[in-house]
């Protein structure tokens, strides 16, 4: 019988993680690393220090030509014409009903050149909803393949990395990238500041075959700062005490931008596009349920589908998101309930019942590993 992994794609950096002793599940229709050491160790050398995160899964999509803006236009809620070269944005895509399609940045390389970079699970179904609105004739080029993802996060990365740059990594403002050339070997890279884990780091796009030579790099390069290679586990929990949103779990075609937070997101002012007239709707009218985050008051952690109750034991809402925190110490979770202050302002408190048992926990602003 063969192995489900037969059927799993790998990425560049697949024979490191195997040296490494790491830990592999299939994510994304890839096999990736769960953990090498452990998930509080990796969590806490983001924290402290720095971790190192192969993300090679994800997709990128080079969009080009002078219908380069308009498909994007067309295709996000975010305004792409306030982007210049070196800055990227945080958008989403979505159906004519409002349903989030992914979530995805776009980088602007060049006036009529552009980079979006989409998440591993939806890679499939994203092309083929961009090359359906292509009606234009914008130059697509899926570089996935041939692109390798290395994210270098926690409070030392910039310390890390900068011994390889000529500029100073202070410079590199949050959501603006560097075209590199000679950077770390690599004739082509992508140096980038957006993140997913809550802390200061860095995004390295690099050519595939480039990409066991540069994290060997970079691990040693950090080992005297404590950086440590971490596996999808922990980016799972770093970015939940961030309280930032995971497609498929948190939002799906099945919610919209403004219930789970995402409002901000929606720039109705920049004219038509997919998802226009509904999203509009909703802001008028206000979302029937907002995404909240909350910490567990007792013991328990909170896990995917648990039951959301009010304080009186009514069934609300449902958890998209949870996890022990390890910062914490104790339950964290996202969840969609009622848009009311009784269940959405901070402070209140909620009710989360698994099978076994029911726990209270009280909501919480993001990030919920900090003191307010």
């Amino acid at each position: 019988m063969a192995d489900a992994s037969d059927a799993l794609k790998t990425t560049p950096l697949h024979a490191v993680h195997e040296d490494l002793d790491a830990r592999m599940m299939g994510f994304g229709g890839f096999d990736m690393p769960v953990q090498y050491s452990s998930i509080i160790e990796e969590h806490m050398a983001v924290r402290e220090k720095a971790g190192l995160f192969d993300v090679s899964h994800m997709g990128e999509l080079l969009v080009s030509g002078p219908q380069a803006l308009p498909l994007i236009q067309r295709l996000v809620t975010n305004d792409a014409s306030n982007l210049y070269d070196g800055r990227a944005m945080y958008t989403v895509m979505c159906t004519p009903e409002g349903g989030i399609i992914d979530d995805l940045i776009v980088y602007r390389r060049a006036e009529e050149r552009y980079m979006l970079v989409l998440n591993a699970a939806n890679v499939e179904r994203d092309l083929e909803w961009i090359h359906e609105h292509n009606t234009d004739g914008a130059s697509l080029n899926d570089i996935s393949d041939e692109t390798a993802l290395l994210a270098l996060q926690g409070p030392r990365s910039l310390e890390i990395a900068q011994p390889f740059l000529d500029r100073d990594l202070d410079d590199l403002k949050f959501y603006h990238f560097w075209d590199e050339s000679g950077v770390l070997g690599c004739d082509n890279i992508i140096i980038s500041r957006t993140g997913y884990t809550g802390e200061v780091g860095l995004e390295l796009y690099v050519p595939a075959d480039e990409a066991p030579r540069v994290w060997n790099t970079l691990l040693d390069a950090g080992e005297d700062a404590g950086l440590k290679p971490a596996g999808l586990g922990a980016r799972d929990t770093l970015r939940l005490e961030a309280g930032l949103c995971l497609h498929g779990n948190d939002i799906t075609e099945q919610t919209n931008p403004y219930e789970a937070g995402l409002g901000w997101l929606v720039k109705l002012e920049k004219g038509d596009f997919i998802g226009r007239e509904a999203l509009q709707s909703i802001h008028d009218e206000g979302p029937s349920r907002q995404l909240v985050g909350f910490v567990a008051t007792e013991r328990g952690i909170p896990r995917h589908d648990h039951v959301i109750q009010s304080a009186d034991g009514e069934t609300i809402g449902a958890v998209t998101s949870g996890t022990q925190s390890p910062v914490l110490e104790a339950g964290i979770g996202l969840g969609y309930v009622p848009n009311t202050p009784a269940y959405t302002e901070p402070g209140q408190s909620l009710q989360i019942a698994s099978r076994r048992r029911t726990f209270t926990a009280t909501v919480k602003e993001p990030p919920l590993h900090k003191d307010d």
